[in-house]
């Protein structure tokens, strides 16, 4: 019983080492979307952002105007998609400037905690003997 408490502690220590070093490491990062400013660029063409809605507004249409219709459906769903892809595409990070002792303890404590609790979580359970 007293293995299983040690168990738990690591499994909370971990999960708490985690949880601040990745806090720390969002607290250091800058992010910005130059959505409406860039687009979305496949192969040679550029995509502008107003024009990646476009697609979405015909599929909406036809949608209404048939809303049985799986082809349709799936035109509105790539639509969709398209428009998250050029979000996400569209998204930039910045790393703020830290000091390597910081940098250290974000490291050490993101994948400390990370190791800690994988460690508890695939444990291999002990086979009964008969």
């Amino acid at each position: 019983m007293k293995n299983a408490k040690n168990e738990l502690l690591e499994l909370l220590g971990g999960l708490a080492m985690l949880v601040v070093g990745l806090y720390w490491f969002s607290l250091n990062v800058s992010v910005y979307s130059s959505f409406f400013s860039s687009g979305l660029r496949i192969g040679g063409f550029n995509i502008h952002s107003g024009l990646v809605i476009v697609p979405f507004i015909i599929a909406v249409i036809l949608v209404f105007i048939n809303p049985e219709s799986f082809g349709r459906k799936l035109f509105l769903g790539i639509s969709v998609l398209l428009i998250i892809a050029s979000v996400i595409y569209s998204t930039n990070f910045h790393l703020a400037t830290m000091t390597l002792f910081e940098w250290v303890g974000i490291l050490v404590l993101i994948f400390g905690g990370l190791a800690l609790v994988c460690k508890i979580l695939f444990k291999p359970t002990p086979k009964d003997k008969k």
